[in-house]
């Protein structure tokens, strides 16, 4: 089995930063976050959200707050 890059699928649209597909409808909040840590290289990503995780095109970061790390 073979996979293919988003990238190869996706359309190109001129003059954006990147592109997102989720599986959670993103807020503007999520979308300020997605803005700070993407390159603006007019790529896609693939960004998949859980309970405690999100990963961000094959990358885990988890996701905890201040009193669970106590």
């Amino acid at each position: 089995m073979t996979f293919t890059d988003i990238n190869d699928i996706l359309p190109k649209i001129p003059n954006m930063r990147w592109g997102a597909v989720t599986n959670v409808f993103p807020t503007n909040a999520k979308i300020n976050e997605l803005n700070k840590f993407l390159p603006h290289d007019g790529k896609w990503h693939l960004v998949l959200e859980s309970k405690d995780m999100v990963d961000v095109d094959g990358i885990t970061i988890r996701t905890k707050t201040a009193n669970s790390m106590t």
